[in-house]
């Protein structure tokens, strides 16, 4: 733990965050690190029960609450999503990836359920953006760090559905798209909003306290300013406290919309290591936890999604190691990174949770050096 306040207390000191909390928590010892500041002036020091935007870490949740459906018999895998999201009942798909919009072909056969959950419905992002589809797709899939610049559900939904898909359904794997319509899928299928259905079927049973769509005002004190750096070698306001995520958003974000606690999913990740209990009760079938952490992806897929994975495979909402190529790497560690500046993984290998919040955003989809850092210092 000394190795790892001095990593995170270096990278505040040289500006690149004005603050961090990271943990690990190896079986039932838990260590937390928290340095500098929840804002830039230093209006406060950074707390273990500090709040972030958590980001595309939010996705492994999302997974699970959609697992917890399944689990109940309904949907089931292999069921058609169109049964839910009728908007996605007749797809087309581009005769070629390279190919024009307009060029297009009938989806050889529906959308599953599994191929959300794996991310390989046919929308989402490839390794190249400036391919046609994927241009067309920017137009819908924003970027999820400004939730409330988001329509409804249904109106997006159906902006979605003009989009062709880049590959036919279940044919490779693509980032980001699938984790959204997870979470409009779930509440369609359990007539609840996706807010209210996580809460209770993940957050409450696993004391999860801080872990929402939205801040209230009474927890505002403790909730971080977000910045993006300004390509200029400072750092720029993105949200504010009283910003962003101040209401729940017309469209919670399955894909990214959450705020969070280091603690709150530690609480996540060791749900995760017991097969699908928690605090003497069972949220996920061992067969689910299993699924959700198993590679589901070809090696030509994993190539494709290179930008993104790193040569590492995807389970359901989160990727999964399969080959040791740095230290960290250890085959099976599942979880993800958040665009915010956020990163949570479970090793089941170990029975390890490590978790690490910022609030500085990435620039691009390559982890950045201080993740990388706190992942040499918590293998």
């Amino acid at each position: 733990m000394n190795a790892l306040h001095k990593t995170l207390r270096r990278y505040v000191d040289d500006g690149t965050v004005p603050g961090a909390v990271g943990l690990v928590a190896r079986g039932d010892e838990v260590e937390v690190v928290a340095v500098g500041s929840v804002d830039a002036d230093g209006s406060a020091p950074m707390a273990r029960e500090s709040l972030f935007r958590i980001a595309s870490i939010t996705k492994p949740l999302t997974a699970a609450a959609l697992l917890t459906l399944v689990d109940d018999g309904r949907p089931a895998l292999d069921s058609p999503v169109a049964e839910w999201l009728p908007e996605l009942a007749d797809p087309v798909v581009v005769r070629t990836p390279s190919g024009p919009v307009d060029d297009v072909v009938p989806a050889a056969r529906p959308i599953t359920v599994e191929d959300l959950l794996s991310s390989r419905p046919g929308w989402g992002f490839p390794s190249d953006f400036a391919l046609p589809a994927v241009q067309a797709l920017f137009g819908v899939q924003k970027d999820g760090r400004a939730p409330q610049a988001y329509p409804d559900p249904d109106t997006w939904l159906a902006d979605l559905a003009r989009v062709p898909l880049l590959h036919q359904p279940g044919e490779a794997w693509l980032y980001g798209t699938a984790s959204d319509l997870q979470g409009i899928l779930i509440a369609r299928a359990s007539g609840r909003t996706l807010p209210d259905f996580m809460a209770e079927r993940l957050f409450e049973p696993l004391g999860m306290r801080d872990t929402a769509f939205e801040v209230p005002a009474e927890k505002r004190e403790r909730f971080t300013t977000a910045y993006r750096p300004d390509g200029a070698g400072a750092l720029e306001v993105a949200d504010t406290p009283d910003g962003q995520w101040s209401s729940v958003p017309a469209f919670p974000s399955g894909g990214g919309g959450l705020v969070s606690t280091v603690d709150d999913w530690l609480a996540f990740g060791r749900m995760l290591l017991n097969g699908g209990e928690a605090r003497g009760r069972r949220l996920l079938s061992p067969t689910s936890v299993s699924r959700m952490t198993s590679n589901h992806l070809s090696a030509r897929q994993r190539e494709l999604g290179e930008l993104f994975l790193e040569g590492q495979g995807w389970g359901y909402g989160g990727q999964v190691d399969v080959s040791p190529l740095d230290p960290w790497n250890v085959p099976g560690r599942y979880g993800w990174v958040g665009g915010t500046g956020t990163t949570a993984h479970v090793i089941p290998a170990t029975g390890t949770v490590t978790v690490l919040l910022t609030q500085v955003a990435m620039e691009n989809p390559t982890p950045t050096p201080l993740m990388r850092e706190f992942w040499r210092c918590t293998a």
